[in-house]
């Protein structure tokens, strides 16, 4: 069997990881389009070095720019890809335009679309996500669900061949399809669980990044900023540095890996919030620049760090604030109560289980959540038992009917 994987963000490498890896050591042929979508040296390529991925067989090199210029340029170069290649299987994953225009270039080719990370809605169509997510969906031939919750929100869409009865289907039991036919909804487990299970060892052996910036245990919060609804609404962005500004200030330290887009929205803002953002052109405390040695600033920015010291940055903090779907994932995995700043959330259970709130970007929801919000309650495992990457491989392998 051949596969033709699409990956081009962050979060697609760690999900593609172990999917890759149980691909190959099941004999199958992967090759593995690398969009570019990321192009940061530690948004993307580290991945790819630190978590032992094979080598891209492409990398597409697309960058930066407008949705319709992302992906056009993708949709190009994959089409032609494809062509040469011709796969069993494309597989994409999650809800970028990376994901898009692969599912698309395959589609229009009569190459079956396998989407990892299916089912999934925030029910807010101005996220350019939600609508990665439906239309990619909506084109696919095998649905990969996480969760019980994505299997249900693709049935109230119309769609009705279900491998078993949208619980996790085990592995070579009768619950699991001999074959089947498409399009086909199989509720896996979530992969992200398994590249978490497989990657927080090598972390705690191999990271040094508490030491590096020698914080503590439980002795900080991690905040992490990127979604362009956060980032390019200033008022939003403000309101949120504003908050952890004022954690700093009260509380604990907030370690911020800054993502390149809200560097670049921060220092483009005209906003004048107590000096953190003075001008595009003047220092800003903010970035600890303009200091001398010796004073601190109200918020300890960094660098985008690799995947493994984010994990032990995650696994270490007191709570997590954050935009970002994976990292509210991460978080429940490690026992870490999340604050996220949106909203909603596509991952409603672990709001449920009471492991996250939701605030938005309201400066004093943060900061009280940030203070007051702790879970002792207990984590179901919601996300299946750590081998979503095999049964994705199985049922892949399966005839069609």
């Amino acid at each position: 069997m051949k596969i033709v994987t699409v990956v081009g963000a962050r979060p697609q490498f760690i999900k593609a990881s172990p999917v890759s890896r149980a691909l190959r050591q099941s004999g199958h042929q992967e090759f593995m389009i690398h969009t570019g979508q990321h192009y940061d040296y530690e948004m993307s390529r580290v991945f790819f070095d630190e978590m032992k991925l094979p080598e891209p067989d492409v990398n597409l090199e697309v960058g930066s720019g407008s949705h319709a210029k992302q992906t056009g340029e993708m949709l190009i170069q994959i089409e032609n890809i494809l062509i040469a290649e011709k796969p069993d299987w494309a597989l994409v994953y999650g809800d970028t335009n990376s994901t898009l225009a692969g599912a698309l270039a395959a589609v229009k080719l009569h190459i079956p679309v396998a989407h990892v990370e299916a089912g999934l809605r925030s029910f807010n169509r101005e996220m350019p996500e939600e609508h990665n997510r439906v239309l990619t969906d909506h084109i696919s031939d095998l649905l990969f669900c996480p969760t019980k919750t994505a299997v249900g929100n693709l049935i109230n869409e119309g769609f009705k061949n279900i491998a078993g009865d949208g619980n996790l289907i085990e592995s070579t039991n009768s619950r699991s399809p001999d074959s089947f036919s498409l399009p086909l909804i199989a509720n896996v487990g979530d992969v992200m669980y398994d590249s978490v299970l497989h990657n927080i060892k090598l972390a705690e052996k191999n990271s040094r990044v508490l030491d590096r910036l020698k914080i503590k245990p439980r002795n900080y919060v991690l905040a992490t900023v990127h979604r362009a609804e956060n980032t390019d609404d200033h008022e939003r962005l403000m309101s949120i540095f504003e908050a952890f500004t004022q954690i700093a200030q009260d509380e604990l330290p907030v370690i911020i890996p800054l993502h390149p887009r809200t560097r670049q929205c921060l220092k483009n803002s005209k906003f004048k919030i107590d000096g953190f953002v003075k001008s595009p052109k003047t220092p800003s405390p903010l970035m600890g620049e303009g200091r001398g040695e010796g004073e601190k600033t109200p918020l300890r920015i960094i660098d985008p760090v690799s995947y493994l010291d984010m994990l032990m940055l995650e696994q270490n903090a007191k709570a997590i604030l954050t935009d970002s779907g994976g990292m509210q994932k991460e978080a429940y995995f490690l026992g870490v109560p999340c604050v996220t700043l949106r909203t909603e959330t596509e991952w409603v259970e672990t709001v449920e289980t009471g492991w996250n709130v939701i605030v938005g970007a309201d400066r004093e929801k943060i900061v009280e959540a940030a203070r007051c919000f702790k879970s002792e309650k207990p984590r179901p495992e919601l996300y299946g038992n750590g081998k979503a990457s095999q049964k994705i491989v199985q049922v892949l392998a399966m005839p069609t009917c």
